[in-house]
């Protein structure tokens, strides 16, 4: 079976209020294609899909556009959990209308999929958290476990009360306990995969997806998952990367840069063959850079300026860290957005007895969203997390719609 896995595609994300969706438009291009290339039988999406519970229409028209198109006439089968950043509810809302194109949809971890045809291919079997598939007359036996916060964990065991039950309160024991019990539905004639979104103890997660986590409660080891699974498809870190400890467990990594920290390592998605009871082969399919984020250090803002003119038609976003021993002048600013359009901060380098010190940009030039978190660690001496801000950043969006 020809398999591809990808994740984090945070459709309708934005870079310091600059939308990224033509970039992402693109990317589904040319996901599009690889897929058609590989003859995919079975397509892998582990979670935020959206970047936001509310996205922006054009974000959903992209997305179901392309499900569509990699349907294949309803040749190959695409399984689709939710993400942290997804709302389950509104993902999965199209999911009777997607059968015909063999799209899965799985929204909580206590999800219950219909078994029947779904496009050419069929679910013979399903429960709470897992389907048995047959694709072009190959079994396979997928655990659908959608980013488990603490309570959806809750709600799939609202029912326990007993002494055993009760002792098992700690999240990483019901994830231990979630995971033996979906692992016991692999049948032996059959590929065994899983599909989360999650946060493994180890990964780096030094991109703009931080785990959303109170003390660390959120974390899972690495041998969470059954040894009885072939591979385990993962999203929520975006950096592509294998699980320490772990042979068959691999973070997809997101389609694009989605801030500064993310521009060292590469974008992929993961092509891979299986047979049932047989090791797996895989290769990564390295994805180009759309648009890149750049950081410019320059000497002066003359320099800033001969900088701008000399990239004026090239597409990127910009940081620009400016050497100077005064406030960049307004003329100046302008001078280099008429060249180039998509600066996204411009900070000044001071000079100060022969050394570099970094100094705040001016107020009116930070993005919304620095100074929000600027306020937010002198306020409360620590930083924002990324879920925080995300969420505060939404809810202005949301106010200044219905302004």
């Amino acid at each position: 079976m020809k398999i591809i896995h990808t994740a984090d595609w945070h459709l309708g994300k934005n870079l310091e209020g600059h939308s990224r969706l033509p970039e992402q438009e693109m990317f589904l291009n040319d996901f599009v294609r690889i897929c058609q290339e590989e003859e995919a039988d079975l397509i892998l999406i582990a979670g935020d899909i959206y970047d936001s519970y509310n996205p922006p229409a054009m974000a959903e028209q992209l997305f179901y556009d392309t499900l569509k198109q990699l349907s294949r006439g309803g040749r190959c089968m695409t399984v689709i959990i939710a993400g942290n950043h997804d709302n389950p509810d509104r993902l999965t809302a199209s999911g009777p209308l997607a059968r015909e194109h063999g799209i899965v949809m799985a929204g909580t971890p206590n999800t219950v999929v219909p078994t029947g045809l779904y496009g050419e291919n069929r679910i013979t079997d399903s429960g709470a958290g897992h389907i048995h598939v047959e694709i072009r007359g190959e079994k396979a036996d997928i655990l659908l476990v959608p980013f488990p916060s603490e309570k959806r964990l809750g709600e799939l065991y609202l029912g326990d009360s007993t002494e055993e039950d009760r002792k098992m309160q700690n999240y990483e024991n019901r994830m231990r306990r979630l995971f033996s019990s979906l692992a016991k539905t692999f049948r032996p004639d059959a590929i065994h995969l899983i599909v989360s979104h999650l946060f493994v103890l180890n990964s780096t997660g030094d991109g703009s997806e931080r785990s959303v986590q109170l003390g660390g409660s959120y974390l899972l080891p690495g041998d969470i998952f059954p040894e009885t699974a072939d591979y385990i498809a993962l999203g929520h870190v975006h950096k592509p990367q294998q699980v320490p400890g772990r042979k068959d467990a691999f973070y997809s990594g997101s389609p694009l840069h989605y801030n500064q920290r993310e521009i060292a390592f590469d974008n992929t998605v993961i092509a891979l063959e299986l047979s049932a009871g047989r090791p797996f082969s895989m290769r990564r399919i390295a994805l180009p850079v759309y648009k890149p984020i750049e950081i410019w250090r320059c000497d002066s803002p003359e320099d800033a300026i001969a900088r701008c003119e000399a990239h004026a038609g090239e597409e990127s976003w910009v940081y620009m860290e400016i050497k100077t021993d005064h406030y960049i002048h307004e003329e100046d600013i302008r001078a280099m957005k008429r060249n180039k359009a998509d600066i996204l901060a411009i900070r000044p380098v001071f000079q100060e007895n022969g050394s570099s010190l970094s100094a705040p940009e001016q107020p009116e030039e930070l993005p919304f969203s620095v100074l929000v978190q600027n306020y937010y660690k002198k306020r409360f001496q620590t930083d924002m997390d990324e879920e925080t801000l995300s969420l505060l950043l939404e809810i202005m969006e949301e106010s200044e719609e219905t302004i």
